[in-house]
């Protein structure tokens, strides 16, 4: 994974308003969505009147679990279901930070290098997950995933 770092102010605007607008057609739950620049800096962020006070961290969790493994949060989910062990190691590592459920997707630009992550949270995960990559998709940036969690369509 090589990181640059020219993800735009005007990218992570377009990333958060998108993502918002996406969850508020859906008419899901307060949201709170950050993105993160490739070396985990808070570019953006909006917390949607009525979120939970602890969304901001579980946003920007998922989003720095992303950043900081390389892939999804739902990879990341996917991946510590049966691993307890590496579960706590990362926790330990990462002084807690991140949050290992859908909703953190890696942001990549046109060469499919990594430019930073946006995280979601306030509705079921895979709700998350399918907003924050609309949105990245209309920045015109690339979402990695690309496609939404298959258990949304359950």
């Amino acid at each position: 994974m090589k990181l640059v770092t020219n993800l735009t102010l005007a990218q992570a605007s377009t990333i958060v308003d998108v993502a918002l607008a996406e969850a508020r057609k859906l008419k899901l739950n307060p949201m709170t969505v950050v993105v993160l620049d490739a070396g985990g800096h808070l570019i953006a962020m909006k917390r949607e009147d009525g979120n939970g006070i602890l969304r901001v961290e579980i946003a920007t969790g998922k989003a720095w679990g992303a950043l900081g493994m390389g892939f999804s949060s739902r990879v990341l989910r996917d991946r510590m279901a049966n691993s307890l062990q590496f579960c706590a190691a990362l926790t330990d590592a990462s002084q807690g930070r991140f949050v290992p459920v859908p909703g953190g997707v890696l942001i990549c630009n046109a060469d499919g290098l990594v430019v930073g992550s946006a995280g979601m949270s306030g509705d079921l995960s895979e709700k998350d997950e399918y907003c924050v990559i609309q949105g990245i998709r209309a920045a015109g940036l690339t979402p990695d995933p690309a496609e939404p969690d298959p258990k949304l369509k359950s």
